[in-house]
């Protein structure tokens, strides 16, 4: 079983992906859905972060 952050590496292409993870069309499309949102949730909570800190 593999762990949180292993996954969330592997969606933003940090680390490589597992060779024998089964691959179809639906995972590759769900894969892409979870990096574009875990990127928006990042630079969003960076834009939180600096009204914080400017007010």
């Amino acid at each position: 079983m593999k762990s949180i952050f292993q996954q969330i590496l592997q969606y933003l292409f940090i680390r490589k992906k597992d060779p024998n993870a089964p691959q179809s069309r639906y995972t590759s499309m769900m894969h892409g859905m979870n990096r574009i949102s875990i990127l928006l949730f990042l630079v969003a909570l960076i834009v939180m972060i600096i009204r914080l800190i400017r007010h």
